[in-house]
């Protein structure tokens, strides 16, 4: 008989044998899998050492043949380079100058003759008339330039004239290895004075000079000499430089002397309001000191008479520029406004009828204070597209001929001026098409009614264009 003690174990031992069992058999299931999982990486770690060895074997051999192949080549190569050494230098492939060139033409339709072409109370000074009537090219340019080392930049342009003569438009060396904000240029160069004068003519807005550049400076003016700028390292923008050169160029004049023929310094300014607006100013000196500065005048008795003038010549120039574009995005639309006022001093001698023609030759005191201006906008109102109006305005000021003052035309008080509208299409930045019309009345009583078609091609690398 089966006592209560008896009877709970084995009510105990009822419940415990089933459960060892069953984990007895979960651990014989785990132990199955973990043997079937050894057994697998074992079989692709095995397979992957197989296929290491093979690609071993063959990386040795490839790498066998390559040096053979390399020793072979330079064999081959041995004779060739010492003969190429012997023929060229070793930089020969080091300078590999830029080169470009544009290409300008015109339709040119003008009520009067621009071989006459002359600026009231203004000394003639170059080649300032429009092009010829009918079609005929513009002046053309072609360029090189390259970094010649780490420390010099050089460029060279050629101007192709209408004529067919070429002439050497800019030739200079730029250091560019000088630290402190220091730009030293030196040879043939336009100056820096102003805004527009240092502008190549395909870059700007209007077919033709602004009518102060043609008076006061014969378009454009460049010197043969030295450069120096510096840019302050300041959050505004300051540009100061100076310039020396032999002031060959109007309003100078060709001069077989030692010493310094011009001298400019100017101070340029500017920067950003917020992120749609943009602004730079500055103020400019030119001085010279022309000797037989000569042109042709008609006179009181309408004469054409050489004129000589000898002395010193003043020029101050004050600029300004400010450009629009929304959130400062200039590809869809963008607006610019641009002006200029010219003042210029001279003093010294003039001679009339200097070669003698007129059997009057005459020298006396001369003097003369004259001023002009311009106002300039372009909108670009779609991309590609363009409009723009120009206004222009001399004062001949104060003439004093001196004695002469009997053979030549005192100021009757008239004011040369010209109004200008634009219209152009530039499909790219190598190309561009225009229409300009504008009426000049530079003469009293005369008045030159202007239409010029006018396209400009680029051709190869060309720099960026300045602000």
């Amino acid at each position: 008989m089966r006592t209560p003690v008896t009877a709970a174990l084995a009510a105990a031992l009822s419940f415990t044998l089933p459960a060892l069992a069953a984990n007895d058999a979960d651990l014989a299931q785990i132990r199955a899998q973990l043997k079937e999982m050894k057994q697998t990486y074992e079989q692709r770690i095995a397979a992957l050492e197989s296929r290491l060895a093979a690609a071993e074997k063959t990386a040795a051999v490839a790498e066998k043949t390559a040096i053979q192949a390399e020793k072979s080549v330079a064999k081959v190569e041995a004779g060739s380079l010492q003969t190429a050494a012997a023929a060229a230098p070793a930089s020969a492939s080091a300078f590999n100058p830029a080169i470009s060139a544009v290409l300008q033409g015109v339709y040119a339709d003008l009520s009067q003759d621009p071989d006459k072409y002359a600026i009231y109370g203004f000394v003639p000074s170059g080649d300032i008339a429009p092009a010829k009537r009918g079609f005929s090219i513009v002046e053309s340019e072609l360029g090189f330039s390259a970094s010649v080392d780490d420390k010099v930049y050089g460029n060279l342009i050629f101007s192709l004239a209408p004529d067919n003569s070429v002439e050497v438009e800019e030739a200079y060396g730029v250091l560019t290895a000088i630290p402190g904000g220091l730009t030293p240029k030196f040879g043939r160069f336009l100056s820096s004075i102003g805004y527009l004068n240092d502008q190549h003519q395909h870059v700007w807005d209007f077919y033709d000079a602004p009518l102060p550049y043609q008076a006061f400076l014969g378009g454009q003016f460049k010197s043969d000499g030295v450069q120096l700028k510096w840019i302050a390292p300041t959050d505004t923008f300051i540009e100061v430089g100076a310039e020396v050169g032999d002031g060959a160029n109007f309003p100078g004049g060709e001069r077989n002397r030692n010493g310094i023929g011009d001298v400019a310094a100017y101070v340029h300014t500017g920067g950003d309001i917020g992120r749609s607006h943009s602004w730079r100013a500055g103020l400019s000196y030119l001085g010279l000191r022309p000797k037989d500065r000569e042109y042709v005048q008609t006179d009181s008795n309408g004469n054409d008479a050489q004129l000589g003038f000898s002395g010193t010549s003043y020029l101050g120039i004050a600029d300004f520029v400010w450009k629009y574009a929304p959130n400062g995005n200039a590809q869809e639309t963008n607006f610019k406004l641009q002006g200029e006022y010219f003042w210029r001093k001279e003093s010294g001698d003039l001679t009339y009828d200097r070669d003698g023609t007129l059997g009057l030759t005459n020298t006396s005191n001369y003097a003369s204070r004259q001023s002009g201006w311009y106002l300039d906008g372009v909108y670009q109102f779609m991309p590609a597209w363009r409009a723009g109006a120009r206004y222009d305005r001399l004062d001949p000021g104060n003439l004093s001929y001196g004695a002469n003052f009997a053979y030549l035309d005192s100021l009757s008080g008239f004011n040369p001026q010209r109004y200008a509208l634009m219209f152009d299409y530039t499909p790219s930045e190598f190309s561009r098409f225009r229409m300009q019309v504008q009426q000049s009345k530079l003469l009293p009583d005369v008045t030159d009614n202007q239409v010029f078609l006018q396209y400009i091609l680029t051709l190869g690398a060309h720099g960026g264009h300045k602000y």
